[in-house]
């Protein structure tokens, strides 16, 4: 199965390029489109992964992916004023909405910045956590995006990692996949580009397995991690300590 992200260096360049192109086009609709079809439940998940990070007032954190920065301002609610969060992505016109949305909650004790998953421009043992909320199924490399995440967290620091993946029960399977292949796409097009939410049950239904993911951050230097099932098994927190 892990064979799946085994892809030649050319695609690789195309995935990410894709990705980012797709991204932008849907900059101006995604915090709209994440609310519906979520049924507003995005919020509450990404609220409690932050508690399992179990972070403290004055702590650093980085939101790796972020786009329009819903992760950082939820770390940053739990940092306070003495902390330090940054959030990071590759596609610029998330950066410049997300910057926006930052700004009116934290002013400018939340950092922006373009930046690729897979060369965090920030050094070694730098961040108490390291999230990736809704990307990692997006970027090109996911081992790579663990071994940075892992790089740039402190020793004993956490990785945590907030992302679809597929029920467990016979039961909700195939009602979740009726409605992120049927239903989601029809709403995802009405409201925005059909493609991007075309995109998006396929990239969910071609992505990693639980085990598959526990074992890349492993294999990046994480212990100790443990996977949390969310909203029937469709959402899956994995989270992991430095070595």
């Amino acid at each position: 199965m892990g064979a799946r992200q085994a892809q030649p260096d050319h695609y690789v360049g195309d995935k990410a390029e894709y990705v980012r192109e797709m991204f932008a086009g849907i900059a101006h609709r995604y915090d709209l489109l994440n609310s519906v079809l979520s049924f507003n439940r995005h919020k509450a998940w990404r609220r409690y992964a932050v508690r399992l990070a179990n972070l403290k007032p004055g702590d650093r954190a980085l939101d790796v992916c972020t786009g329009t920065g819903d992760f950082a301002v939820e770390l940053y609610r739990a940092t306070g004023r003495t902390g330090y969060v940054v959030g990071a992505d590759f596609c610029a016109p998330m950066i410049e909405r997300g910057r926006r949305k930052t700004e009116r909650v934290a002013g400018q004790r939340i950092g922006m910045m373009i930046a690729d998953a897979l060369a965090l421009p920030y050094p070694d043992n730098q961040f108490d956590c390291v999230t990736v909320g809704f990307g990692i199924r997006n970027v090109a490399d996911v081992q790579q995006a663990f071994c940075e995440m892992a790089r740039v967290a402190r020793p004993g620091g956490r990785v945590l990692c907030l992302e679809f993946n597929q029920p467990r029960h016979w039961f909700w399977k195939p009602l979740v996949n009726f409605y992120q292949n049927r239903v989601l796409p029809r709403i995802g097009g009405l409201l925005s580009r059909r493609d991007a939410y075309t995109y998006l049950p396929a990239s969910i239904q071609a992505f990693l397995s639980r085990e598959e993911l526990t074992a890349m951050m492993e294999r990046a230097g994480l212990d100790s991690v443990r996977v949390y099932d969310l909203n029937f098994g469709s959402v899956c927190i994995h989270l992991g300590v430095k070595r």
